[in-house]
């Protein structure tokens, strides 16, 4: 069964403004599926997975180019990053062609890839430009009850408009939280324990070792499941590294790895030239919370529910379907997206920023949580707009506890 996805329309749309197309993500969230679902016909298929085609590709790229001509989708760009200087060539031709002839442009190839830092290393390097560039994660909520996904906002009269939105409670937004957003656990395709012990091995062993020439995949492993249980955390390179036995070198080089690959997503503080109170660091989330459920050894939702880990990962479950919702609209989260903690321990969990106008967010896991509002007032230093600010958690409904704040269900997201 396939799950449309929001991002399509995007393509859609920046099919029309770029000759190159590519998305980028984790392996196994549905690029190439959807790629496949919505490319127009005539356009042709190869998948650089198939060493064949690889090979050739390296060995002759515009050889390569000449026999699967275009418009063409290729699956796994980043395997040979030897073709991008032909397709630069192709579309400089082809948009010289265009221009000489009054006809508008079109897309001419779709690219996917699944090591992001490499890949746009690469594509920025050949073809800046030439090129749109998404980045797709797993399911979103919204994707998986097929609801209306409009762009988030905070602000309450545009969350009015979305409680067509089914309302889950709590177990069953822990069942979501748990199984998490892969296409293949999604639709039952595979069993959810089954699925991500492949999804690791193959991660490990395939992009990891590829990507950082990583010896010690057991202490890769070890890392990955020691930053699950730490998700919505601050970031401390040392005292990761000092845990699991490495150098902070090293701990930097695999949070990267991660970060590029689309398996973590790092929030960055609120900062200005106001105060310099504020922590550094960033914080750390993983994208698909069953991923992380796993690793963190969860045998089932009802234990996730009322575990150690369960606000971290309602938290981790929140922000995240934000964040999806941002790139599915072609929006980059980094812009608008922050959170807030100074040195005398005050938190905001996000901030939405738009120009002037400062939007604080806390995640409660709770139905009614106590004073959630408590901190917002330290925003008033600044020299912003505060606007109405939110709760996001269990509340059935949309509702205001004050003034400046108000009750908004998770299950809208």
């Amino acid at each position: 069964m396939y799950i449309k996805r929001t991002i399509e329309n995007t393509i859609m749309k920046m099919s029309k403004e770029f000759p190159v197309i590519v998305v980028s993500g984790a392996r196994q969230v549905g690029k190439s599926t959807m790629l496949q679902m919505i490319k127009e016909e005539g356009m042709s298929y190869v998948t650089l997975d198939d060493l064949d085609a690889r090979n050739l590709a390296l060995s002759d790229p515009k050889y390569f180019l000449e026999q699967y001509s275009y418009p063409l989708l290729i699956d796994e760009i980043q395997y040979a990053p030897e073709l991008l200087p032909y397709i630069k060539m192709i579309v400089d031709d082809e948009r010289f062609k265009n221009l000489k002839d009054n006809k508008a442009s079109k897309s001419l190839f779709w690219l996917t890839g699944s090591q992001q830092f490499k890949l746009m290393k690469d594509v920025s390097e050949s073809l800046a430009g030439r090129v749109g560039v998404l980045n797709l994660y797993s399911l979103s909520n919204s994707e998986i009850n097929n609801c209306q996904d409009l762009v988030f906002t905070p602000k309450i009269e545009a969350l009015k408009k979305k409680l067509d939105f089914p309302i889950y409670n709590s177990k069953e937004i822990f069942k979501r939280i748990y199984d998490g957003g892969m296409p293949s656990v999604v639709t039952g395709s595979i069993d959810r324990n089954s699925y991500f012990s492949s999804y690791i091995n193959t991660y490990l062993e395939r992009d990891i070792k590829q990507l950082s020439n990583v010896g010690k995949t057991i202490e890769f492993y070890n890392f990955m499941q020691y930053i699950a249980v730490r998700t919505a955390q601050e970031l401390n390179y040392s005292t990761i590294a000092k845990e699991i036995g490495v150098d902070s070198k090293t701990i930097k080089n695999w949070i990267s790895i991660l970060e590029s690959s689309g398996i973590i997503y790092l929030l960055q503080p609120f900062s200005t030239n106001v105060s310099n109170r504020i922590i550094k660091s960033p914080k750390l989330y993983f994208m698909d919370t069953g991923l992380c459920s796993y690793l963190a050894k969860y045998p089932n939702p009802e234990t996730l529910e009322v575990g150690a880990l369960s606000g971290a990962i309602f938290e981790s479950f929140v922000v995240s379907e934000i964040i999806k919702n941002f790139t599915n609209h072609g929006l980059d989260p980094k812009m608008s997206l922050y959170y807030y903690r100074d040195k005398d321990q005050k938190e905001i969990d996000l901030i939405y920023i738009e120009g002037d106008i400062l939007y604080p967010i806390e995640i409660k896991k709770a139905i009614s949580p106590n004073n959630p509002d408590k901190n917002f007032n330290v925003l008033n230093k600044y020299s912003k707009n505060i606007a109405t600010g939110l709760v996001i958690c269990m509340t059935p409904k949309l509702q205001p506890i004050n003034r400046n704040c108000w009750l908004c269900p998770v299950s809208i997201l």
